[in-house]
């Protein structure tokens, strides 16, 4: 039985990876475009439906998105090994997970407004170099130093996905919009519920290095794929790089999730802690300051605030928070020993292989989601979502004693997170004018982004504090897995009560010429 040391360790990089792959999870359905587009655009969605392997183009995306949410999972049968492999310390191996959150987090909003400036199929293929150089640099990695970057490069590359679901609004004809964008969302769940098992099978019966080879090899090929398919789209946007927002947004980011997910290390009270939250609050106050003031802002702070934005954020922030304990207590309860009466006793493999069927159901849920938001809207599918994912989280309290009864539970809690994950897009589409569809939705990924953050170290926390002692170990409670429960459970209901409130009708944004149809197409 591991020490109690290597079991917060791995608790704590755990925590973090599990927010890294939820956070580029949302990524596949935040960038939908929910507006029906206008006539104009049918015609240039024609026009593509026309060219040489235009019918490729959803299959090629939906690739990308089932490699990238791979790409994910690749270090998490690694997780307990890694300071023995990269011959460092529990601590610095925890920044392979921590690098790729951060690189993520800071870069994937820059790509989008750049793929608005300057055109997403560029932004497309700029954003596979890093992805493959960081799986190639990774592959060779035998120490930590390169590995930190490694993954810091693949985070980079995150921003591939987004930029090709806000693509396919320009090149999928209006018929064909909603079921490609639910193709290419379910992608997401496809890649995270086979990635898991694959990377543990992989890494049990071959070199580690295997896994980040193969990572580069589909890296490239996802490149090549995307030069020979994808067609150039149209840049709607106009204006000037804000270079100076995306380094204050970024550095802001960075000092906040820096803080978030590094609390329970270093400690809450140290001084690097406490001057980290402190410069996230001054520097992102400047940053809004510059944004308010500036013609070619990074994020339009004035369009943000408008109730139908500002609602749909806060929810999702909340939502952010209540869809982590899930992630982090399941896998947990599976492959505690059974000795402590409430462990199911199960292997990393069978852990993931157990954990697949919420993937599956998020990508059976997606066009179900979409259909919803189609007849009642998406504000309706957004509180339906935070309902259902405070119901998996009441049968996880009743069931949790039994595989199957676990299972079921995280089955549905992942539906709850595809209806809300799929209503977010369309809300903030219908709010925002096309040319900042891009910004728009990286700044509600942010919020995502930070309420994850927060219930790593809230829910982490939980566990670390209430626990039991066996055979001479640390581990986990029965009543620390139920506490961190139920605060999932009231913050999914947070989510839904916040999103109950989001106004309905015409925004008002004027982004689509009088006399055309405006409605809701969600993943």
């Amino acid at each position: 039985m591991p020490s109690s040391r290597c079991l917060l360790r791995d608790l704590s990089i755990t925590s973090e990876l599990s927010h890294s792959i939820y956070v580029h999870y949302a990524h596949a359905v935040y960038r939908t475009h929910a507006l029906i587009p206008t006539t104009q655009e049918k015609r240039v969605s024609s026009h593509h439906e026309d060219r040489p392997g235009a019918g490729g183009i959803v299959p090629v995306l939906a690739l990308a998105g089932t490699i990238a949410a791979i790409m994910q999972t690749l270090v998490v049968p690694l997780l307990g090994r890694l300071p023995e492999l990269l011959h460092t310390s529990g601590s610095n191996a925890s920044w392979v997970v921590t690098a790729t959150l951060l690189a993520g987090s800071v870069t994937t909003p820059v790509a989008g407004r750049l793929g608005d400036l300057y055109g997403k199929r560029l932004m497309l293929l700029v954003s596979t170099v890093p992805l493959i150089a960081g799986s190639l640099l990774c592959a060779l990695a035998d120490s930590v130093a390169p590995m930190i970057i490694g993954r810091g490069l693949q985070g980079m590359g995150m921003g591939i996905l987004p930029l090709g679901i806000s693509a396919l609004r320009d090149l999928v004809p209006a018929e064909r919009l909603g079921s490609a964008i639910a193709l290419v969302s379910a992608s997401m769940g496809i890649g995270g519920a086979l990635g898991l098992p694959i990377a543990a099978a992989v890494a049990q019966h071959t070199d580690w290095h295997v896994l980040f080879w193969a990572a580069t090899g589909l890296s490239v090929l996802i490149a090549v794929l995307l030069y020979l398919v994808i067609p150039a789209v149209p840049v709607r946007a106009s204006g000037r790089f804000d270079g100076v927002g995306a380094l204050g947004l970024g550095s802001g980011l960075i000092c906040l999730l820096l803080a978030v997910s590094k609390g329970a290390t270093w400690g809450w009270g140290s001084g690097a802690i406490v001057g980290l939250f402190a410069a996230a609050v001054v520097i992102l106050a400047l940053w809004g300051w510059w944004e308010l003031r500036t013609t070619d802002p990074m994020v339009d702070l004035r369009v943000t605030a408008r109730p139908k934005v500002l609602l749909t954020n806060a929810s999702s922030l909340v939502l952010g928070f209540g869809m982590y304990a899930s992630s982090l207590i399941v896998p947990q309860l599976l492959q505690l020993p059974k000795a402590t009466g409430y462990g199911l006793g199960q292997s990393m493999l069978a852990m993931g292989l157990l954990m697949a069927p919420g993937g599956l159901m998020m990508m059976l849920v997606s066009p179900l989601g979409a259909k919803l938001s189609a007849l009642r809207g998406p504000k309706v599918t957004l509180v339906a979502g935070g309902l259902v994912l405070a119901a998996g989280y009441g049968l996880s309290t009743l069931l949790m004693g039994s595989v199957a009864g676990l299972v079921l539970a995280y089955c549905v809690c992942s539906i709850g997170v595809a209806l809300a994950y799929g209503a977010m897009p369309a809300l903030i589409m219908g709010a925002v004018p096309l040319s900042e569809t891009a910004a728009a939705n990286g700044f509600n990924t942010v919020m995502r982004s930070i309420g994850t953050s927060f219930a790593a170290a809230v829910v982490g926390a939980v566990l670390s504090q209430m626990t039991i002692s066996l055979g001479g170990h640390e581990l986990p409670s029965e009543s620390g897995f139920r506490t961190g429960l139920f605060i999932g459970c009231a913050m999914a209901l947070a989510s839904a009560a916040i999103a109950s409130f989001i106004p309905t009708g015409d925004s008002g944004t004027g982004s689509e010429p009088a006399g055309e149809p405006t409605a809701a197409v969600a993943a």
